[in-house]
């Protein structure tokens, strides 16, 4: 709860001040019905028009002050919300931005959704409440409550009776409500992540042609949130009528009781009829305070989902700077590494190499063999769990992400662009590079040819994701953003799958010429592309089974070989 305290002390001024508008509206409310007893009693019923017209001048101007008190509450009720639920929103998400890549993995990015939009306007909504109904209908209440009770102690039998039975209404609808509200919460998480399912793969699902299943399958969720909102709005249907027809009740029973006691002169007209006016108006209070809890019962779920992501680790702090012998720009040393939110084996088992500046390190393996898990180590989404990775001889659980990501530049599998120009999405690695490094970078990935034949070149707009340009784009695209970069190690995370043989070529011949200035981990499923780097690291099952040049690993790594020859063949082993 600390973040709160936060905004506590930046609002509680505006908060107090709103709070005491609240009060006094409150006690302008409450002088009504006393008011309107002397009209009657000292004015209309003696006959005396002075009376009359004194009490009705004090009953406009209480209101007149009433209404300023209302007007200022609003308005503060209203900035106060809204700043806090944009502090709150920005918080929130400044805290997503530092999860560790298991707090990633552990809530669903559709669940983060619905939390940074539906549960923090539900708060929002609860704070503006708070300042300007939850305070007044309470104190409403018990002041109509005291003031009935000293206008007319026996007829206040009547009430307290009436506020018994509201007040286990209350009671056994906010129990029956919570749960309910917090079901519908994660309903609602549920249809989120299937919407955005959707919305990422809808290529692929009209591939497929299989609209028809993705509809049924957000009919299943959507009709599964209906459900569970159906059933929490249940308890407010049962019980808000129960409450109505209590308070009604004992205001008929008010009057009925009033008319027997007038003969013997146990209560004046204008008291039955002031007495009924607070009725109405702790009738108004109770139903508002019902509401009250109802909206207490949805903010307290959604408090709680908002205040589990700040819960969440952030990614791991450095730890006390650990050097290695050996100062090159990347070093495995006895590496080990499984998932925290996986079935617990080992992903990577005793994994060593290392990779200097000016040198090429291939990773080749087949699927499932932990090629894109080791690039995720290199740039610290999550630490080994045995052995260390050193960056130019510091240990990475020395620095901090950021860090680390400044001296690791990534192309990753699969190349995610923005919606915004081509130059805008290049330069998103180093926005500060020129334009021209920018086209260098570009000419490298083999990526100017089409963007200069793009309408507006470099300034050429794309959509989400980049759905106006080609696989094979995209990834040159990528690549261009992480050449850019210039960091002192490059990771390709089998990041040219989708280009061509000789696009490819051309593509690694560009990075040789520029190899001297990094060290370069290429990830791969190509032999072709192994071939040409300076060692080759074979993995299988997550284990190191070759470690060396082409021609070394052809004399001594079985599993090298086989994929040589599944994908080159016999032939070319004979003829070079």
């Amino acid at each position: 709860m600390s973040i709160y305290r936060k905004y506590w002390r930046k609002y509680r001024f505006l908060f107090i001040v709103a709070v005491l508008c609240v009060f006094c509206e409150a006690l302008c409310d409450l002088m009504m019905p006393t008011i309107t007893a002397d009209i009657i009693d000292r004015g209309v019923k003696v006959g005396d028009l002075h009376n009359v017209l004194v009490y009705g001048g004090i009953m406009l101007g209480v209101a007149a002050i009433g209404t300023v008190f209302a007007s200022s509450r609003n308005i503060l009720s209203g900035k106060v919300s809204q700043s806090f639920g944009a502090d709150l929103r920005e918080d929130t998400f400044q805290k997503i931005l530092s999860f560790s890549l298991e707090s990633v993995d552990k809530i669903e990015s559709g669940s983060l959704i619905t939390r940074l939009t539906n549960d923090i306007s539900q708060i929002t909504q609860f704070v503006n409440g708070m300042m300007r109904i939850f305070f007044k209908a309470p104190l409403t209440c018990m002041g109509s409550v005291v003031l009935a009770f000293l206008l007319n102690p026996r007829l206040s039998i009547i009430l307290f009776a009436v506020i018994a039975v509201i007040a286990v209404c209350i009671i056994v609808s906010t129990k029956m409500s919570y749960k309910r509200y917090s079901k519908v919460q994660r309903s609602m998480d549920k249809l989120n992540t299937t919407v955005q399912e959707y919305l990422l793969n809808v290529r692929l699902v009209k591939a497929f042609g299989r609209s028809r299943e993705e509809e049924d399958r957000f009919e299943n969720v959507n009709v599964d949130m209906k459900k569970k909102s159906v059933s929490a709005q249940r308890v407010n249907v049962i019980f808000s009528p129960l409450m109505s027809l209590a308070v009604n009740l004992g205001t008929a029973a008010v009057i009925f009781f009033g008319s027997l006691m007038f003969p013997a002169g146990n209560v004046e007209v204008g008291e039955v009829v002031a007495f009924t006016n607070y009725m109405t108006q702790i009738l108004s209070s109770l139903l508002q305070i019902t509401n009250i809890f109802n909206t207490f019962v949805r903010t307290k779920a959604s408090n709680e989902r908002v205040l589990e992501i700040f819960q969440e680790p952030d990614a791991a702090e450095p730890e006390a700077a650990k050097k290695h012998p050996d100062s090159k720009a990347l070093v495995f040393d006895h590496v080990s590494f499984g998932y925290p939110s996986g079935s617990g084996r080992e992903v990577l088992h005793d994994i060593s190499f290392s990779v200097d500046r000016g040198e090429t390190l291939a990773v080749i393996g087949p699927t499932g063999s932990g090629k894109s898990t080791l690039a995720w180590l290199i740039m610290r989404f999550y630490d080994p769990t045995e052995g260390n990775i050193y960056l130019n001889g510091i240990n990475l659980r020395a620095l901090s992400g950021h860090d680390v990501r400044e001296g690791v530049s990534i192309a990753p599998q699969q190349s995610m662009l923005f919606s915004g120009t081509i130059a805008e999405n290049i330069k998103w690695s180093n926005p500060n590079a020129g334009d021209d490094t920018m086209v260098k970078a570009a000419n490298i990935a083999q990526a100017e040819g089409f963007i200069r034949k793009m309408p507006e070149g470099y300034e050429s707009f794309l959509g989400q994701s980049g759905v106006n340009v080609s696989g094979g784009q995209k990834q040159r695209l990528s690549l261009s953003r992480a050449l850019l970069k210039e960091a002192g190690v490059l990771v390709l995370d089998d990041c040219t799958g989708a280009l061509d043989a000789v696009t490819e070529a051309k593509v690694h011949r560009g990075l040789r010429k520029e190899k001297e200035k990094r060290a370069v981990v290429m990830i791969t499923q190509r032999i072709g592309t192994a071939m040409a780097a300076d060692r080759i690291l074979v993995l299988d099952r997550g284990k190191t089974v070759g470690y060396g040049t082409h021609s070394d690993l052809m004399q001594s790594c079985p599993e090298y070989l086989e994929i040589f020859h599944s994908q080159i063949g016999k032939e070319e082993e004979v003829y070079g």
